[in-house]
């Protein structure tokens, strides 16, 4: 049996280096500060209701039902109370920030790039051999079997068959764009002749082209990624010096 390890500060900071992790560690770090510059120069200012709901959210994702749940949370990533309310008004500040910059350039975006937002319900099964996807493709067609039996019959991936080949609502970034192209062209619903892409052979079934809307989720998405790409385009500006205890990290000095 090992005996009572201790682990200090020095040599967490040192296994993260070890783990090749200091670049992620670093661009988080530039990440907080950099928003908080922003929020600043912005005089935004977060509410405590704010805190609350946000503080709710956070425990609610990491399904911290109880007092005692949270506690175990905190010790288990050795997290304070301040640490905690740090994390909070961290999350609500960058959302907040995120709303003032670009609460203006969603809606225009998303009229810029409606296309990538076009969504199709499909089916799929996915073959290795074009001559027998053909084959299918004709019995279908010609009523001899359904696209159901076929994908009871030849998809491997076990939730998947079950679903008969359903893949949900689907976007143009989600598809290969020769897949792409031959999907969104279709006149629903449609079985598609079969596509021969690098990975085999697809046959599809299009049962649906879903016209895109500005709903809050697609809203949401949108508003993200352009805070995302603002944030990377911020960090690249940052002349960041990294100062580290060299004693902890002297066994890569050389490195």
């Amino acid at each position: 049996m090992l005996p009572t390890i201790i682990i200090t500060n020095e040599e967490i900071l040192s296994q993260v280096k070890l783990s090749c992790q200091i670049p992620e560690f670093v661009d988080g770090i530039v990440a907080r500060k950099v928003v908080e510059n922003a929020a600043f120069e912005a005089s935004l200012k977060v509410e405590t209701e704010e805190l609350q709901k946000a503080a709710d959210q956070i425990r609610l994702m990491n399904k911290l039902n109880s007092a005692d749940d949270t506690w175990a949370w905190l010790e288990k990533h050795s997290i304070s109370v301040d640490d905690y309310e740090e994390i909070v008004y961290s999350t609500v500040i960058s959302s907040k920030l995120a709303a003032h910059l670009f609460a203006d350039k969603v809606e225009p975006y998303f009229l810029e790039h409606q296309l990538d937002y076009v969504g199709v319900v499909m089916y799929e099964v996915f073959l290795d051999d074009e001559d027998l996807a053909i084959e299918l493709f004709y019995a279908i067609k010609e009523g001899e079997m359904s696209f159901y039996d076929i994908a009871h019959k030849y998809i491997q991936d076990t939730e998947l068959r079950r679903k008969g080949g359903y893949r949900g609502i689907v976007h143009r970034q989600d598809l290969k764009p020769e897949i792409s192209a031959a999907v969104f062209a279709a006149k629903p619903p449609q079985l598609l002749k079969p596509i021969v892409t690098s990975l085999g052979v697809h046959l599809i079934l299009v049962e649906e082209i879903i016209q895109p809307e500005l709903d809050n989720d697609t809203y949401q998405n949108i508003a993200s990624n352009l805070f995302s790409e603002w944030l990377k385009e911020q960090i690249a500006k940052v002349d960041v010096v990294k100062q580290l205890d060299s004693n902890c990290l002297s066994s890569n000095s050389a490195a």
